[in-house]
């Protein structure tokens, strides 16, 4: 199976490039991307991975860091089932394919919330209570990637496999996930989750 993974910021490029590098016998043939931070550069950057593949990918996996709400804590890794944006401000049904919940891959029962900012623990608190759910996880490119893999790659699999850096919500701040980021640099559970899903 070809497998785009899609690698946000450079850090997150460079752990997951280490992680492959490392490894013996790959159970797919894997295409690491860095397609930028943010909802543009991501569906931007694997729009273009697609466009220039020789051969079409038959899966798309998206890894990295992500906030996660109080039911979750540092270091655990998510598999979300959906994804939605979260600061797409259109009235309800008027424009669905940006305002509908995305089915991904994943195999953990949980939304993630995808827009244009940094969470914090009153931004994380309103969005779940918009939604009415109770357990998230939130990040800057996922669901604009889903539209990017709906409309060039043929709607092929999409998951998100996330590290949680860190929880608003207790007080974590942008220096928690910073920190957090800089000290797990192992992205082999990351890949191994991949695996299993696919």
């Amino acid at each position: 199976m070809r497998v785009l993974i899609v690698a946000p910021t450079s850090r997150e490029y460079k752990y997951m490039r280490t992680t492959l590098e490392g490894i013996d016998s790959p159970k797919h043939d894997y295409t690491l991307i860095c397609s930028g931070i943010g909802k543009a550069g991501a569906a931007a950057g694997v729009a273009t991975a697609v466009a220039k593949a020789a051969e079409p990918f038959d899966a798309v996996a998206v890894i990295g860091f992500a906030a996660g709400s109080l039911d979750f804590k540092q270091g655990d890794v998510v598999a979300p089932n959906c994804a939605v944006y979260h600061d797409c401000d259109v009235p309800e049904g008027f424009i669905p394919e940006l305002t509908d919940a995305y089915k991904l891959g994943g195999d953990d029962e949980v939304t993630v919330f995808t827009g244009d900012s940094f969470i914090n623990a009153t931004s994380a608190t309103e969005i779940m209570q918009r939604f009415d759910c109770k357990s998230a996880i939130f990040d800057m490119e996922i669901m604009a990637v889903a539209i990017a893999v709906r409309d060039y790659a043929g709607a092929v699999p999409l998951l998100a496999v996330k590290y949680i850096s860190d929880v608003p919500q207790s007080g974590h701040t942008e220096q928690s996930y910073d920190e957090f980021a800089d000290s797990h640099s192992d992205f082999t559970p990351l890949l191994n989750r991949i695996e299993k899903l696919l």
